[in-house]
């Protein structure tokens, strides 16, 4: 049990007792890290927010509390401002932490209590286009979130659920037939197919002929065309090859994927239940689903403010012409997930403009008495230096492909700069690290709801709050060891470290702190919390190396600062791995 649970059961127990039965079931007890050491190392805010309610003096309720905690073994209390109870963590529970740590390859994380079958829906490009600069947030974001849920003992499943379905495709069809060069097919097929696809938008808008042409090519391909669904399933083929080529840049992998079309024989019966059961109903020839007054009109997702009026946002699942949308699909999707894979929860990795969609999506989904945790991880924009769309000279979207080898082109050329005796391969693979590690860290270390700035010189500098930063310590850790002909994952300790130094009480207060971290991502889905972390871990460890000497210590002292050495490199090394970062040895 990590300290923090253990003071915030301590302080539930204090206040039961003093209490009883006039402590509020909704208090929120606990303890959270405090931001400033000076007063301690945890605190609680309890007795204030308690004391109102109770017409109580804040202060000397926070004094009651203390004297009913009596002594505890972990910690030292007392009380400051208005009525915080502080916490000051004693250093031999630091040590035996520590020690316990050392022989432990969770390093302290305990799995959950409750694991469950998590299904997180990430990436989903469109079939036919190269993944851009956009799709960095859904795809990080959502393999991070899968890796922490993984590693708390969750049962997680991926999906790529790609969009390979749609009136696209009829131009894509006739394009194949009319416009296609095989030999650039061949070359860069995703290109080729952008291109015509491009290309033949623009000759519909000059020739309603062609418009025409494209749409009963695409009615052929709805129709079970032999022609067309051959041309359509190579499409797909050749659009997830060269997509692949970009996860596996990217060490990102799926279980599935299973795009829009795997879901069509399912829409028409969902719409025909909806209908039945009442949820659905027509509505100037489409059919729709409306508010069933569940909800306040200020938190209902199918209510919209105009005028000082409510008026109706239904969610359209069949088309006056009878074609379906998103919607339908993703509550086709959402059914085969529960049914098939009995998933407890199903988290969806999606830009924040999507976000009334999936309200009314899970809104449909109560009104049908189907429950899970259902969530919207929504995302902010990456924006260029001037604060808009980060885009190329020419306006268009930069693509995926791109950004990671100019990360990679940048990082070459300064691990060549700063090692050049490596050989030319360890560069290469130096250069893949750094120059991918650097992106994913960018993003990760982000709030996910804010936009943020897409800056090379930043994300690539050896200092800041960056993944070459990170990954610099690492090297330094790595480079203490190998000067004793050992590796760190070979130092065990043999009795609780020695931690006489500010310097090493800190390095090991957040070493400890590890094991809240890790669970806590998952509280709000927000891998930023863990890209702090470890960059807080970083900067503590190069305090620690400069105050603490090393290698030139002795005795017992040497032995317990290797084994913060080696602690401090195996967590680094597993929360980057969390957040899917390589670590190189040397750089």
């Amino acid at each position: 049990m990590t300290i923090q649970k253990t003071l915030s059961r301590h302080l539930q127990t204090a206040l039961k007792n003093l209490l009883g039965d006039a402590l509020p079931p909704t208090c929120k007890i606990g303890v959270d890290a405090a931001q400033d050491l000076r007063y301690g190392d945890y605190q609680s805010n309890v007795a204030m927010a308690l004391a109102r309610s109770l017409q109580k003096n804040p202060r000397a309720f926070a004094e009651e509390i203390v004297r009913n905690l009596g002594e505890i073994d972990e910690a030292e209390m007392e009380i400051a401002g208005p009525g915080f109870i502080n916490f000051r963590i004693r250093p031999a529970y630091f040590a035996r932490k520590l020690f316990s740590m050392s022989g432990d390859p969770r390093l302290g994380v305990a799995t959950t209590e409750h694991p469950q079958t998590i299904v997180i829906d990430f990436s989903a490009p469109n079939v036919a286009k190269p993944m851009h600069v956009g799709h960095i947030r859904s795809t990080i974001i959502g393999d991070t979130l899968a890796r922490v849920a993984r590693f708390m003992g969750n049962k997680v499943i991926t999906d790529n659920h790609i969009g390979d379905w749609g009136t696209q495709f009829g131009m894509i069809l006739w394009g194949w037939k009319h416009k296609l060069q095989p030999e650039l097919l061949e070359k860069d097929p995703i290109a080729t197919l952008l291109q015509v696809y491009k290309d033949v938008n623009a000759l519909c808008k000059e020739k309603a002929e062609t418009l025409e042409e494209c749409k009963a090519e695409l009615v052929k391909l709805q129709s079970g065309d032999t022609e067309n669904l051959a041309i359509w399933k190579r499409c797909i083929q050749l659009t997830r090859t060269g997509l692949e080529k970009i996860y596996d840049r990217l060490d990102i992998h799926f279980d599935y994927w299973l795009g829009e079309s795997f879901y069509n024989d399912a829409l028409a019966p969902l719409v025909q239940d909806l209908m039945e059961r009442g949820i659905a109903r027509e509505s100037d020839g489409a059919v729709c689903v409306f508010s069933d007054g569940f909800h306040k009109p200020q938190q209902d997702p199918f209510l919209v403010s105009k005028d000082g009026q409510w008026q109706a946002v239904p969610a359209i699942i069949r088309k006056a012409d009878g074609g379906f949308l998103y919607a339908t699909t993703d509550l086709a999707t959402l059914d085969y997930r529960i049914r098939q894979f009995h998933a407890d929860a199903i988290w969806y990795v999606v830009g924040a403009p999507q976000d009334k969609h999936f309200k009314q999506i899970f809104d449909i989904e109560r009104m049908r008495g189907v429950t899970g945790d259902f969530r919207h991880i929504a995302f902010g924009s990456i924006l260029g230096k001037d604060r808009r769309p980060f885009k190329t000279r020419d306006g268009e979207t930069v693509s995926l492909q791109d950004v990671i080898s100019e990360a990679i082109e940048r990082a070459g050329r300064v691990v060549r700069e700063k090692n050049p005796s490596l050989p030319e391969e360890e560069q290469e693979k130096i250069a893949q690290a750094v120059g991918i590690g650097a992106i994913k860290f960018a993003e990760l270390s982000q709030n996910r709801l804010s936009d943020y700035i897409f800056d090379w010189d930043k994300m690539l500098a050896l200092t800041g709050d960056t993944a070459p930063y990170l990954q610099n310590s690492f090297v330094r850790i790595c480079s203490i060891f190998r000067k004793t002909n050992t590796h760190f994952d070979a130092i065990t300790l043999d009795s609780p470290p020695i931690l006489r130094h500010d310097a090493e009480m800190q390095l090991a207060r957040l070493l400890v702190r590890f094991a809240e971290v890790v669970p806590a991502i998952l509280e709000d889905c927000r891998p930023n919390i863990l890209a702090s972390y470890l960059y807080e871990l970083a900067r503590s460890f190069h305090s620690f190396y400069e105050a603490c000497p090393v290698l030139r210590s002795e005795g017992e002292e040497r032995e317990s600062r290797l084994a913060l050495c080696a602690l401090t490199a195996r967590v680094l090394r597993r929360g980057m791995d969390l957040l899917g970062i390589t670590l190189p040895e040397r750089m």
